[in-house]
């Protein structure tokens, strides 16, 4: 495979990743990179999940990268038309031909006497080892297994006669036509699948432990086409950026300061939905808005599914699974052909690769995050992550521009390794996933890194606060250690208001 040796190494070729290398290429345009994708095809996320109505839980003009714009007016998009978006991204920035398909990275060892990664990996189609060098990795592998999704081990399942069908491994070929299913779980998983199923099904039951927020939203954005018919493409894109991003923010943030009237609020716009045809107990959940994340019903669907009769929803608990269904704690049996535990993520950090420094294990849980960006002790490596109350998108374009910045400023100065110190052991009791109290965060506490109490250990989840200190914010701020030396903290740290705020909603 001749020289196998680059200035950076991005491991990953889903939304993270190509985003990465487009900002690789285009800011630091001297750097030799490569992708290193397990898979045999881009996309990640958009290419391992085949479901049903698979799509965006996140509007596109907020989910599409900063430098090239979502066109039309599809807001909700599906998953195959996410992918194709990620992959004409690739080509049109020249980053296809750096992607590396089929190659398992193992492990990552960061020696401080060479100064450099080395990645042991594994060739998926012939077996062979093969060994990776570069001077800056980057983690872009997001937070799941792409292995196994999370299931519990549900009594009496192996009774069950019909089909047990995780949404991580759909096979292609499940007829599901007049047969009846039970879907369980709550998330947006199951708020897609429900829907899209009972299209077809003999009837869809949605069985939760508990109910979710839910927030309709209409998959046209009827003001953007009118706005994309009279101003060029990269100006609607910016406009229905700055407002799909207020308007997000203003709903988390008065969700955290106000709970109970915007409990009242969503609950009243889930009821006009429904229209007095289900139950609203099923609806009403016993946390607080965004204390988990909210889920988009795509132009009401669930809705109209349940008001049609195709589709119902049952809030049980399951005492074991039966020879033709589920029997419920209060004694109700569902019946089914078609079980889809859709009950969740197996979180696991770097695509399960482990990393260490000079032969010594990194214990991510046993470290802090670096503006969410980089962990403490560990050089020239960055981890590109997503918000967990906006689009996954936002915060990894701005981290991805962090990370070119701080490359061109070791360049500028001559500088060969950057490490984040907690001079001030700083760390908290809070995850790198922030303060979400979702079961499938809850499980993997013991394998995130944490959030410190203050300082750039401490992540926002504020994305105009996130630009001004990614963007904008001095490199040398006095916990970055370069070359061995604690940096300089730079005099002028304000860099005003208006100039993040404009950088943020418009992109300049």
């Amino acid at each position: 495979m001749g020289n196998q040796h680059y200035d950076v190494l991005i491991i990953g070729a889903g939304v993270s990743g190509i985003g990465m290398a487009c900002h690789l290429a285009r800011e630091c345009p001297g750097k030799r990179f490569a992708i290193l994708e397990r898979r045999q095809s881009l996309g990640g996320t958009w290419d391992l999940f085949r479901y049903p109505g698979i799509r965006s839980d996140s509007d596109m003009f907020t989910f599409g990268y900063n430098f090239r714009p979502w066109t039309g007016g599809q807001v909700l998009a599906d998953g195959a038309s996410i992918k194709q978006y990620v992959a004409e991204t690739a080509r049109e920035n020249d980053v296809d031909r750096h992607i590396r398909y089929g190659v398992a990275v193992k492990t990552a060892d960061w020696s401080g006497a060479d100064k450099r990664w080395t990645l042991t990996a594994e060739n998926e189609q012939t077996g062979d080892q093969e060994t990776y060098t570069a001077g800056f990795l980057v983690g872009c592998t997001g937070y799941y297994n792409y292995d196994r999704g999370y299931k519990p081990d549900f009594p009496g399942e192996s009774d069950f006669q019909g089909q047990v069908v995780h949404p991580q491994h759909w096979p292609e070929d499940l007829d599901y036509r007049g047969k009846k299913v039970v879907v369980i779980g709550s998330g947006a998983t199951a708020i897609t699948l429900v829907p899209t199923m009972a299209e077809k099904a003999d009837h869809v039951t949605m069985l939760q432990r508990s109910p979710t927020y839910l927030m309709p939203l209409p998959s046209t954005d009827k003001v953007t086409l009118a706005l994309q018919k009279v101003l060029p493409a990269k100006v609607a894109y910016r406009l229905t950026r700055a407002r799909n991003i207020s308007v997000s923010r203003l709903l988390y943030e008065r969700s955290r300061k106000s709970p109970r009237a915007m409990r009242r609020l969503f609950l009243s716009i889930i009821r006009r939905q429904l229209n007095g045809k289900a139950d609203m107990r099923h609806f009403s959940p016993d946390y607080n808005p965004w204390d988990q994340r909210l889920c988009v019903v795509k132009d009401g669907d669930l809705f109209e599914a349940l008001k049609a009769g195709t589709a119902s929803i049952k809030t049980d608990h399951i005492e074991r699974f039966t020879e033709t269904g589920i029997r419920l704690a209060s004694g109700e049996e569902l019946e089914a052909d078609i079980i889809i535990p859709a009950t969740g993520l197996d979180i696991q950090m770097l695509g399960g690769i482990r990393p260490s420094v000079d032969g010594q294990p990194v214990v991510l849980k046993d470290k802090v995050i670096y503006k969410n960006v980089m962990v403490e002790g560990v050089p020239n490596a960055g981890m590109v992550f997503g918000y967990t109350n906006l689009s996954w998108t936002l915060k990894a374009d701005i981290a991805s521009e962090y990370l070119c910045r701080l490359i061109n400023h070791m360049d500028r100065n001559g500088q060969q390794v950057a490490v984040p110190r907690d001079a001030g052991n700083s760390r908290g009791d809070e995850t790198i996933l922030g303060s979400l109290d979702a079961g499938y965060i809850k499980r993997a506490e013991d394998r995130l890194p944490r959030q410190g109490t203050h300082g750039p250990w401490k992540a926002s989840q504020n994305y105009l606060e996130d630009v001004k200190i990614l963007r904008f914010d001095p490199i040398e701020d006095g916990y970055l250690e370069l070359d061995g030396k604690p940096s300089e903290v730079s005099k002028d740290r304000s860099n005003g208001f208006l100039r993040p705020l404009r950088s943020a909603l418009f992109g300049t």
